[in-house]
């Protein structure tokens, strides 16, 4: 990632001093970069039932608390002269998505920062919840935050895949490292390189062959993928003692390797899907569910 200039902070609709404005004012004060905050404003249940006259004062009172809400905490920032040029605006809007992207679009901002927003697989079943769409659609760096136990993050690893042939097409691998590296240097935090490997697509395929069979077909995998891990790391000059190589599955393994080495952001990629692929969604997008820090998503 290249030096962060100009930060967007998604604000969450009902709370205030969220893990994302904490990450998002460190990242501003550390970098030196502006913040400008966008808060929307939707209409509630049942707004549409009230009268006209009744819909435009409440529009209005909502706008004015939202407007007086972030120009508050504006002042503050700028009172705790911690050199953070905070800025922001609050957005009616009846369709989020669409114009969230407009919104994003417009700005142009280096990184987008947003509080992850948890939803239940019932009604995931029914709806794209925000973030993964915004995973699917923002073009920006996007950065998800269950928790900022340390503002400023001090773990910082790279979760790659070396064996997707998607991966070596479209370089998201190098991406990958790339964002990951640029933020840990402008943060003076640690960078790891984490790969999960998964064996069982291949037992599946092979498992009539018999055990003894599949112990060499494991073996052979685990070098070759070793070996292509290895290259990597070494092309991108990541210390043996950062580098981790586990067998796994990669939606069980990055979470489970993030908690229990307390990584404050895994920073991983997202192809864009269609059919199935996109019905089902990306190991990127579930493990929001499950990641203890935070997610830094970098496009193909």
């Amino acid at each position: 990632m290249s030096q962060i200039q100009k930060l967007l902070l998604i604000a969450h609709p009902d709370r205030h001093d969220t893990p994302a404005l904490q990450r998002a004012t460190a990242l501003a004060g550390q970098c030196g970069a502006s913040l400008h905050v966008i808060a929307c404003v939707e209409p509630f249940a049942t707004f549409s039932l009230l009268a006209r006259h009744v819909q435009n004062d409440a529009r209005e009172n909502m706008l004015i608390a939202q407007r007086e809400r972030w120009e508050n905490e504006c002042r503050l920032q700028r009172g705790r002269g911690v050199g953070v040029e905070m800025t922001s605006s609050v957005l009616w809007t009846t369709d989020l998505r669409t114009d969230l992207l407009q919104a994003i679009g417009e700005l142009q901002p280096d990184l987008v920062i947003k509080d992850i927003q948890h939803e239940s697989a019932f009604k995931r079943s029914f709806a794209t919840p925000l973030d993964w769409f915004l995973l699917r659609e923002c073009q920006q760096p996007l950065h998800l935050v269950h928790s900022a136990q340390h503002p400023l993050p001090r773990r910082i690893v790279a979760a790659v895949d070396p064996a997707d042939p998607r991966t070596l097409i479209n370089g998201i691998n190098d991406r990958i490292i790339a964002a990951a590296n640029g933020l840990a240097l402008q943060c003076n935090a640690q960078l790891h390189l984490l790969y999960i490997y998964d064996c069982m697509p291949a037992y599946m395929a092979n498992r009539a062959e018999g055990a003894v069979a599949w112990v060499d077909l494991v073996e052979d995998m685990r070098a070759s993928l070793h070996n292509a891990f290895v290259r990597l790391a070494d092309d991108h000059g990541v210390p043996q003692e950062r580098r981790h190589f586990l067998m796994g599955t990669p939606l069980r393994g990055v979470s489970r390797f993030a908690q229990e080495h307390e990584m404050d952001v895994v920073v991983m990629g997202r192809v864009h899907r269609t059919g199935v692929e996109r019905l089902i969604g990306s190991t990127t997008e579930h493990v929001l569910d499950q990641i203890p820090g935070s997610v830094l998503a970098v496009g193909a």
